[in-house]
């Protein structure tokens, strides 16, 4: 298993934070840590890309460390710096070492290692307070970009009988597959792909990335969601809204609501 590289960014306001963490995740960063004025940022250590990641620190002209961590120490530094998560009175999110929330409709158990989604950032909150509009029983999703598994273990929670989760990470099918089954899933099938096949038909997808990667497989997200069907898109900036709306319009999806937090969004849509 690969080591880490882990990038530290001090001093560094809300605004620029979600600019550095929307750039990072397209040029291949994919875990952060949000702490006050400080933001840390994770990659696999073979897959570093110094070059775009000297150019975006330069250009928010940010102050910041490298540091390598090794594959072995992922679990601790992932438990010391998660805490439970709860959206609205919807759902609660904790590891196996927290007590129990309690006064929330779901609780979903996440094991906290290196995968994004687990709540914490405002694109995984947001998908799942669109989540709760929209009726899951009995129909098929697709989990585009799963990460830990938090969004398709949600989605049976409300009731998803036929859910397929992808990603092409590792990692985050290891971690999925563990999550789905402390949750005692049933109904997710977890696969490693790195593209979208035209022939799966879905009632409702999910995709939950960034806007570069949403972009490039728009076509495809919209192709397999059936008539009617419901599609949500985040890991998006608030700016982004305008361009992302436009260009589902163009592919037939209509524009229903958008939920935003500290400057991120979440979109959903309709075929």
């Amino acid at each position: 298993m690969d080591n880490y590289i882990q990038l530290e960014i001090t001093s560094i306001d809300e605004v620029t934070t979600a600019l550095a963490i929307a750039e990072l995740s397209e040029i291949g960063f994919d875990g952060f840590l949000e702490e006050e004025n400080v933001l840390k940022a994770y990659c696999k250590e073979r897959e570093l890309p110094e070059e775009d990641l000297k150019h975006l620190l330069n250009k928010y002209n940010l102050n910041y460390s490298l540091s390598t961590i090794k594959h072995e120490n992922w679990n601790t530094i992932w438990e010391a710096n998660f805490s439970p998560v709860q959206v609205d009175d919807f759902v609660g999110i904790r590891a196996s070492f927290h007590e129990t929330i309690h006064g929330v409709t779901h609780e979903l158990v996440i094991t906290p290692k290196m995968s994004f989604g687990t709540g914490h950032h405002a694109t995984t909150y947001t998908v799942m307070q669109l989540m709760r509009s929209i009726n899951f029983i009995n129909k098929s999703v697709f989990d585009f970009g799963t990460g830990t598994g938090i969004l398709a273990i949600l989605a049976e929670k409300l009731g998803a009988t036929n859910i397929l989760a992808v990603d092409n990470d590792d990692w985050c099918i290891e971690n999925a597959t563990e999550n789905t089954l402390i949750n005692q899933c049933k109904n997710i099938n977890i696969q490693k792909v790195d593209a979208v096949n035209d022939q799966w038909r879905f009632d409702i997808v999910i995709a939950n990335i960034n806007r570069h990667i949403l972009e490039a497989n728009l076509p495809q997200l919209a192709t397999v969601l059936q008539p009617k069907g419901t599609l949500i898109l985040s890991g998006l900036l608030q700016s982004d809204e305008v361009d992302m709306v436009t260009a589902c319009e163009l592919l037939g999806l209509h524009f229903v609501k958008t939920a935003v937090k500290d400057g991120w969004i979440a979109i959903y849509l309709t075929k």
